[in-house]
């Protein structure tokens, strides 16, 4: 009797999983659009497994995301009730690429979002019913060792180049059709400089529905001559050497931010001559000299996300 409980529990657990991972297999297919190929998909006894995903945008020819694997676990007994519930969803080491023109015009990961000409077609009932036929819920959402390079190409001279390696992203209690809830939400990362590596960290709540968000942010020595091509306009003065730390608290309600933080100079180094901010390298370097090459500021950031017109006066 017991051999028999067990033969039923173990068939019906893995008939269950059959039918889960297949949903979500065709659910992935329905987004495939050109430039989009994936390597396979593999339906495992607990999980769907999709490797060699890649996206090429089709005009510029340029590299959009790669990912190695992702994997889907759902919750068997959630599917027997019409919702899909995915217990965890792993995307293992993704690079997203992102660029911007002269003209600044972006190409990235997020510009390829938008419907296609086919589905622009389907009527508003139609996608109504779509998108009430099931509820995805997500209880954990996990990104490791990703990777993030930018290159801006709007700045004059040679392009800045940002590039953010392994990225970690935890995001807990996500649903489709977006609801409003807070969302536990952690990312870590480090920042590749010249000489060395910074280390990035945010964590707390957001609302995916409305995009409000409670969250601290923190920076530890992060290269300043990484963002030289956003600032050389502006100072004659070569900056030789420093880093950056900095730690803020990030409140946004109904489009409206209020971010109050602290921006730390460390080992700031440069040449005297030239002019920084229209204040003369000589007068800087004095002042360096005798606070050990190390500024403080405090900063607060308010205003209208919609209407960025933020004050920096600090």
């Amino acid at each position: 009797l017991i051999g028999a409980i067990a033969i039923f529990l173990i068939g019906g657990y893995f008939l269950l999983s059959f039918f889960a991972v297949k949903f979500i297999q065709a659910r992935l297919e329905q987004v495939v659009r050109p430039g989009l190929t994936i390597g396979e998909i593999k339906i495992k006894p607990t999980c769907l497994s999709v490797k060699g995903i890649r996206y090429e945008d089709p005009l510029s020819k340029r590299r959009i995301f790669l990912i190695e694997e992702m994997r889907f676990y759902p919750d068997l007994y959630s599917f027997l009730k019409g919702t899909l519930r995915i217990r965890e969803w792993i995307v293992f080491q993704p690079s997203f690429f992102f660029y911007r023109s002269r003209e600044g015009h972006f190409i990235g990961p997020l510009t390829i979002m938008g419907e296609r000409e086919e589905d622009k077609e389907i009527s508003d009932e139609k996608e109504r019913k779509a998108k009430e036929s099931i509820t995805i819920k997500i209880d954990r959402f996990r990104i490791w060792k990703g990777s993030f390079d930018f290159e801006d190409m709007k700045p004059e001279g040679a392009p800045a180049e940002i590039r953010l390696r392994e990225l970690d992203l935890e995001l807990k209690n996500v649903q489709y059709p977006i609801i409003s809830s807070h969302s536990f939400i952690e990312l870590k990362g480090k920042m590749k400089g010249r000489k060395k590596e910074g280390s990035i960290y945010t964590g707390g709540w957001i609302d995916l529905k409305n995009m409000d968000m409670e969250t601290s942010f923190k920076v530890r020595e992060i290269e300043i001559k990484i963002f030289e091509p956003y600032y050389r306009k502006r100072f004659s003065a070569e900056i030789e050497a420093g880093h950056i730390n900095m730690e803020a608290k990030i409140g946004v309600k109904k489009r409206m931010i209020d971010a109050p933080g602290q921006l730390e100079l460390v080992d700031l180094q440069m040449k005297e001559e030239g002019t920084l901010l229209w204040i003369p390298a000589k007068i800087l370097v004095s002042f360096l000299k005798k606070k050990g090459n190390r500024i403080q500021i405090q900063f607060h950031v308010k205003g209208n996300m919609d209407d960025p017109q933020f004050s920096l006066q600090e």
